[in-house]
């Protein structure tokens, strides 16, 4: 069972910066693949950004291209989300998760393929 701890989120004024931190509890922490996801009042979770295990490959969602960058330290069990030139419609709560399927590297935006997630960190961006 790995447990996954996000810290990090707060309230930030549009176009400053935040950096998300996913603690994970598990020692094989550096053979997962790890998402972020986030979920805003009445929508529904939408895919982020994902990194490889090895942190080789990363993927993100159009919206934030260009402004986040995912990133992992497999030594501390830690993937990071730093998200730069933030817009108030960054606003939601960013969870961290971990897939265990080798399918995620066809569904790496489906919250479906994720078996385990944190607890959430809420990002509020002002305008």
């Amino acid at each position: 069972q790995v447990q996954l701890v996000e810290s990090g989120g707060g309230l930030v004024q549009a176009g400053g910066s935040l950096r998300l931190s996913c603690l994970a509890s598990e020692r094989t922490f550096s053979s997962y693949a790890m998402g972020w996801f986030r979920q805003a009042p009445g929508k529904e979770r939408e895919f982020v950004a994902a990194i490889s295990w090895s942190g080789g490959r990363t993927y993100y969602a159009d919206s934030v291209k260009g402004r986040f960058t995912i990133a992992r330290d497999n030594a501390k069990n830690t993937v990071y989300l730093q998200m730069n030139s933030l817009k108030p419609e960054d606003t939601a709560v960013y969870y961290c998760a971990a897939p265990t399927s080798s399918s995620w590297v066809r569904r790496y935006r489906s919250a479906a393929e994720y078996d385990y997630w944190g607890q959430g960190t809420q990002v509020t961006v002002s305008s």
